[in-house]
C-alpha cells in the first residue's frame, strides 16, 4: 500500500525526516507513535502528497502521490490536526459539503451523513454551526468528514485528541471494523496506550524511524530480549551484578528497587536455562533470590525505553547489547 525509501525532509537547518524507510502493508492499522516534533505529520504530509521529500521517495498506490489525479485522491482520507471546515457553516452543513467535494452522491448521502454523526456522537448537535462547537465536537466532526467518502486509505492525525475515553474506545472499535473491511488506517499519535490498538507500530524519535513492531514485540525491542525481574534478599555488588551480563543469554542486567532487572534472549520462550544460570551464579555471590518473574511492562514505559535507548545509544555500565 506505502512504500517509503530513504525519504528526508529538510526545512531550513532544520531536517524533520531523516532517511526513512518502511512498508506499509494494505488492510492493516498502522501506529506512528512518536514525541510532538518527532516527524509524524510531516511523514504524513510527504505521504499525501502535500509537500515534497526533499530527497528519496514514497509510493502510495504504487504511485508517487505528489503525481495523483483528483480522481486519485479520492482514494484516501486525510484528517489533519489543525481544523479545516467552515466555522460558519451547521455540524451537517460542513458534513454535506465535503460529501458533495468528493462526489458522494445526493441519494446515498443522506443515508452515510446519519451514520457518521451518530458514530461521533454529534447527531443531537447536527443544526449548531460548528463556531459553537467545543474544540473536542469539532474534532469529531473532523473525523466523520475523513470518513465521509468511504476511502480505502486513511490518514488520521491525532484523531482522539480531546476526546473522551469512552468515544475514543469506540472509535478504534470502528477503525478495526474498516480494517476488518480491508481498510488501510494510519494513525500518528501522542497517546502510547493506543499501540495495542494497532497491528503494526513504527516509533520516531527526532526525525529517525526507530522501529517497526507488532504491539507484542515491543517490549522486546525496547529492552533487547525479555525483560524479567528477579527479587533478592540482602546486598549485591556493582560489580557481581555487572558480571551477570557475560552469561549466554543475559542481554543487560540494571539494579532495580526489588533486585535486578535483567533482558534474557533464548532459544526456550520461558528461558529457564537462563534463569537457572542466573540463580547458581547469585548463589555464588552469596545472594539469595526470592523471586523471578516476566516484566510486564506498560506501553509509556515501553516508549519510554525505547526513546532512552536510542538516545543514550545504551551506553549505560551495567547493560550489554549486541
Amino acid at each position: 500500500m506505502i512504500t517509503v525509501e530513504s525519504l528526508t525532509k529538510v526545512f531550513g537547518s532544520q531536517t524533520a525526516l531523516d532517511d526513512i524507510s518502511v512498508s506499509i502493508p494494505a488492510g492493516a492499522i498502522v501506529g506512528l507513535i512518536g514525541p510532538s516534533g518527532c516527524g509524524k505529520t510531516t511523514l504524513v504530509r510527504c505521504l499525501t502528497g502535500i509537500i515534497p521529500p526533499t530527497s528519496g521517495r514514497a509510493t502510495v498506490f504504487g504511485q508517487d502521490p505528489r503525481t495523483f489525479t483528483t480522481k486519485q485522491r479520492t482514494l484516501f482520507g486525510y484528517m489533519p490536526q489543525l481544523p479545516v471546515l467552515f466555522p460558519n457553516l451547521t455540524v451537517s452543513g460542513n458534513l454535506n459539503f465535503v460529501a458533495s467535494l468528493y462526489g458522494v452522491p445526493v441519494w446515498r448521502r443522506r443515508k452515510r451523513l446519519k451514520e457518521l454523526l451518530e458514530l461521533v456522537d454529534l447527531a443531537s448537535d447536527r443544526s449548531k454551526k460548528l463556531a459553537d462547537c467545543s474544540g473536542g465536537m469539532q474534532r469529531r466532526l473532523a473525523l466523520a468528514a475523513t470518513l465521509v467518502h468511504e476511502p480505502e486509505l486513511l490518514f488520521l492525525d491525532e484523531p482522539t485528541a480531546g476526546v473522551d475515553p469512552i468515544l475514543r474506545e469506540r472509535f478504534w472499535a470502528f477503525f478495526r471494523s474498516l480494517r476488518d473491511g480491508g481498510k488501510t488506517i494510519v494513525v500518528p499519535t501522542q497517546y502510547v496506550g493506543e499501540a495495542i490498538s494497532c497491528d503494526l507500530v513504527a516509533v520516531m524519535v527526532e526525525g529517525h524511524l526507530v522501529t517497526v513492531a507488532s504491539p507484542d514485540r515491543l517490549a522486546r525491542v525496547a529492552y533487547g530480549g525479555d525483560p524479567i525481574t528477579i527479587e533478592l534478599d540482602g546486598y549485591l555488588s556493582r560489580a557481581d551484578a555487572a558480571r551477570l551480563s557475560a552469561i549466554d543469554g543475559v542481554r543487560w542486567v540494571r539494579p532495580s528497587e526489588a533486585g535486578l532487572m535483567v533482558a534474557v534472549d533464548s532459544p526456550d520462550d520461558d528461558h529457564t536455562v537462563v534463569v537457572d544460570s542466573l540463580r547458581q551464579a547469585l548463589a555464588a555471590v552469596g545472594a539469595s533470590v526470592s523471586d523471578v518473574r516476566p516484566l510486564e511492562p506498560t506501553f509509556d514505559e515501553i516508549f519510554f525505553e525505547i526513546v532512552e535507548s536510542y538516545q543514550r545509544g545504551r551506553t549505560s555500565t551495567l547493560e550489554s547489547v549486541e
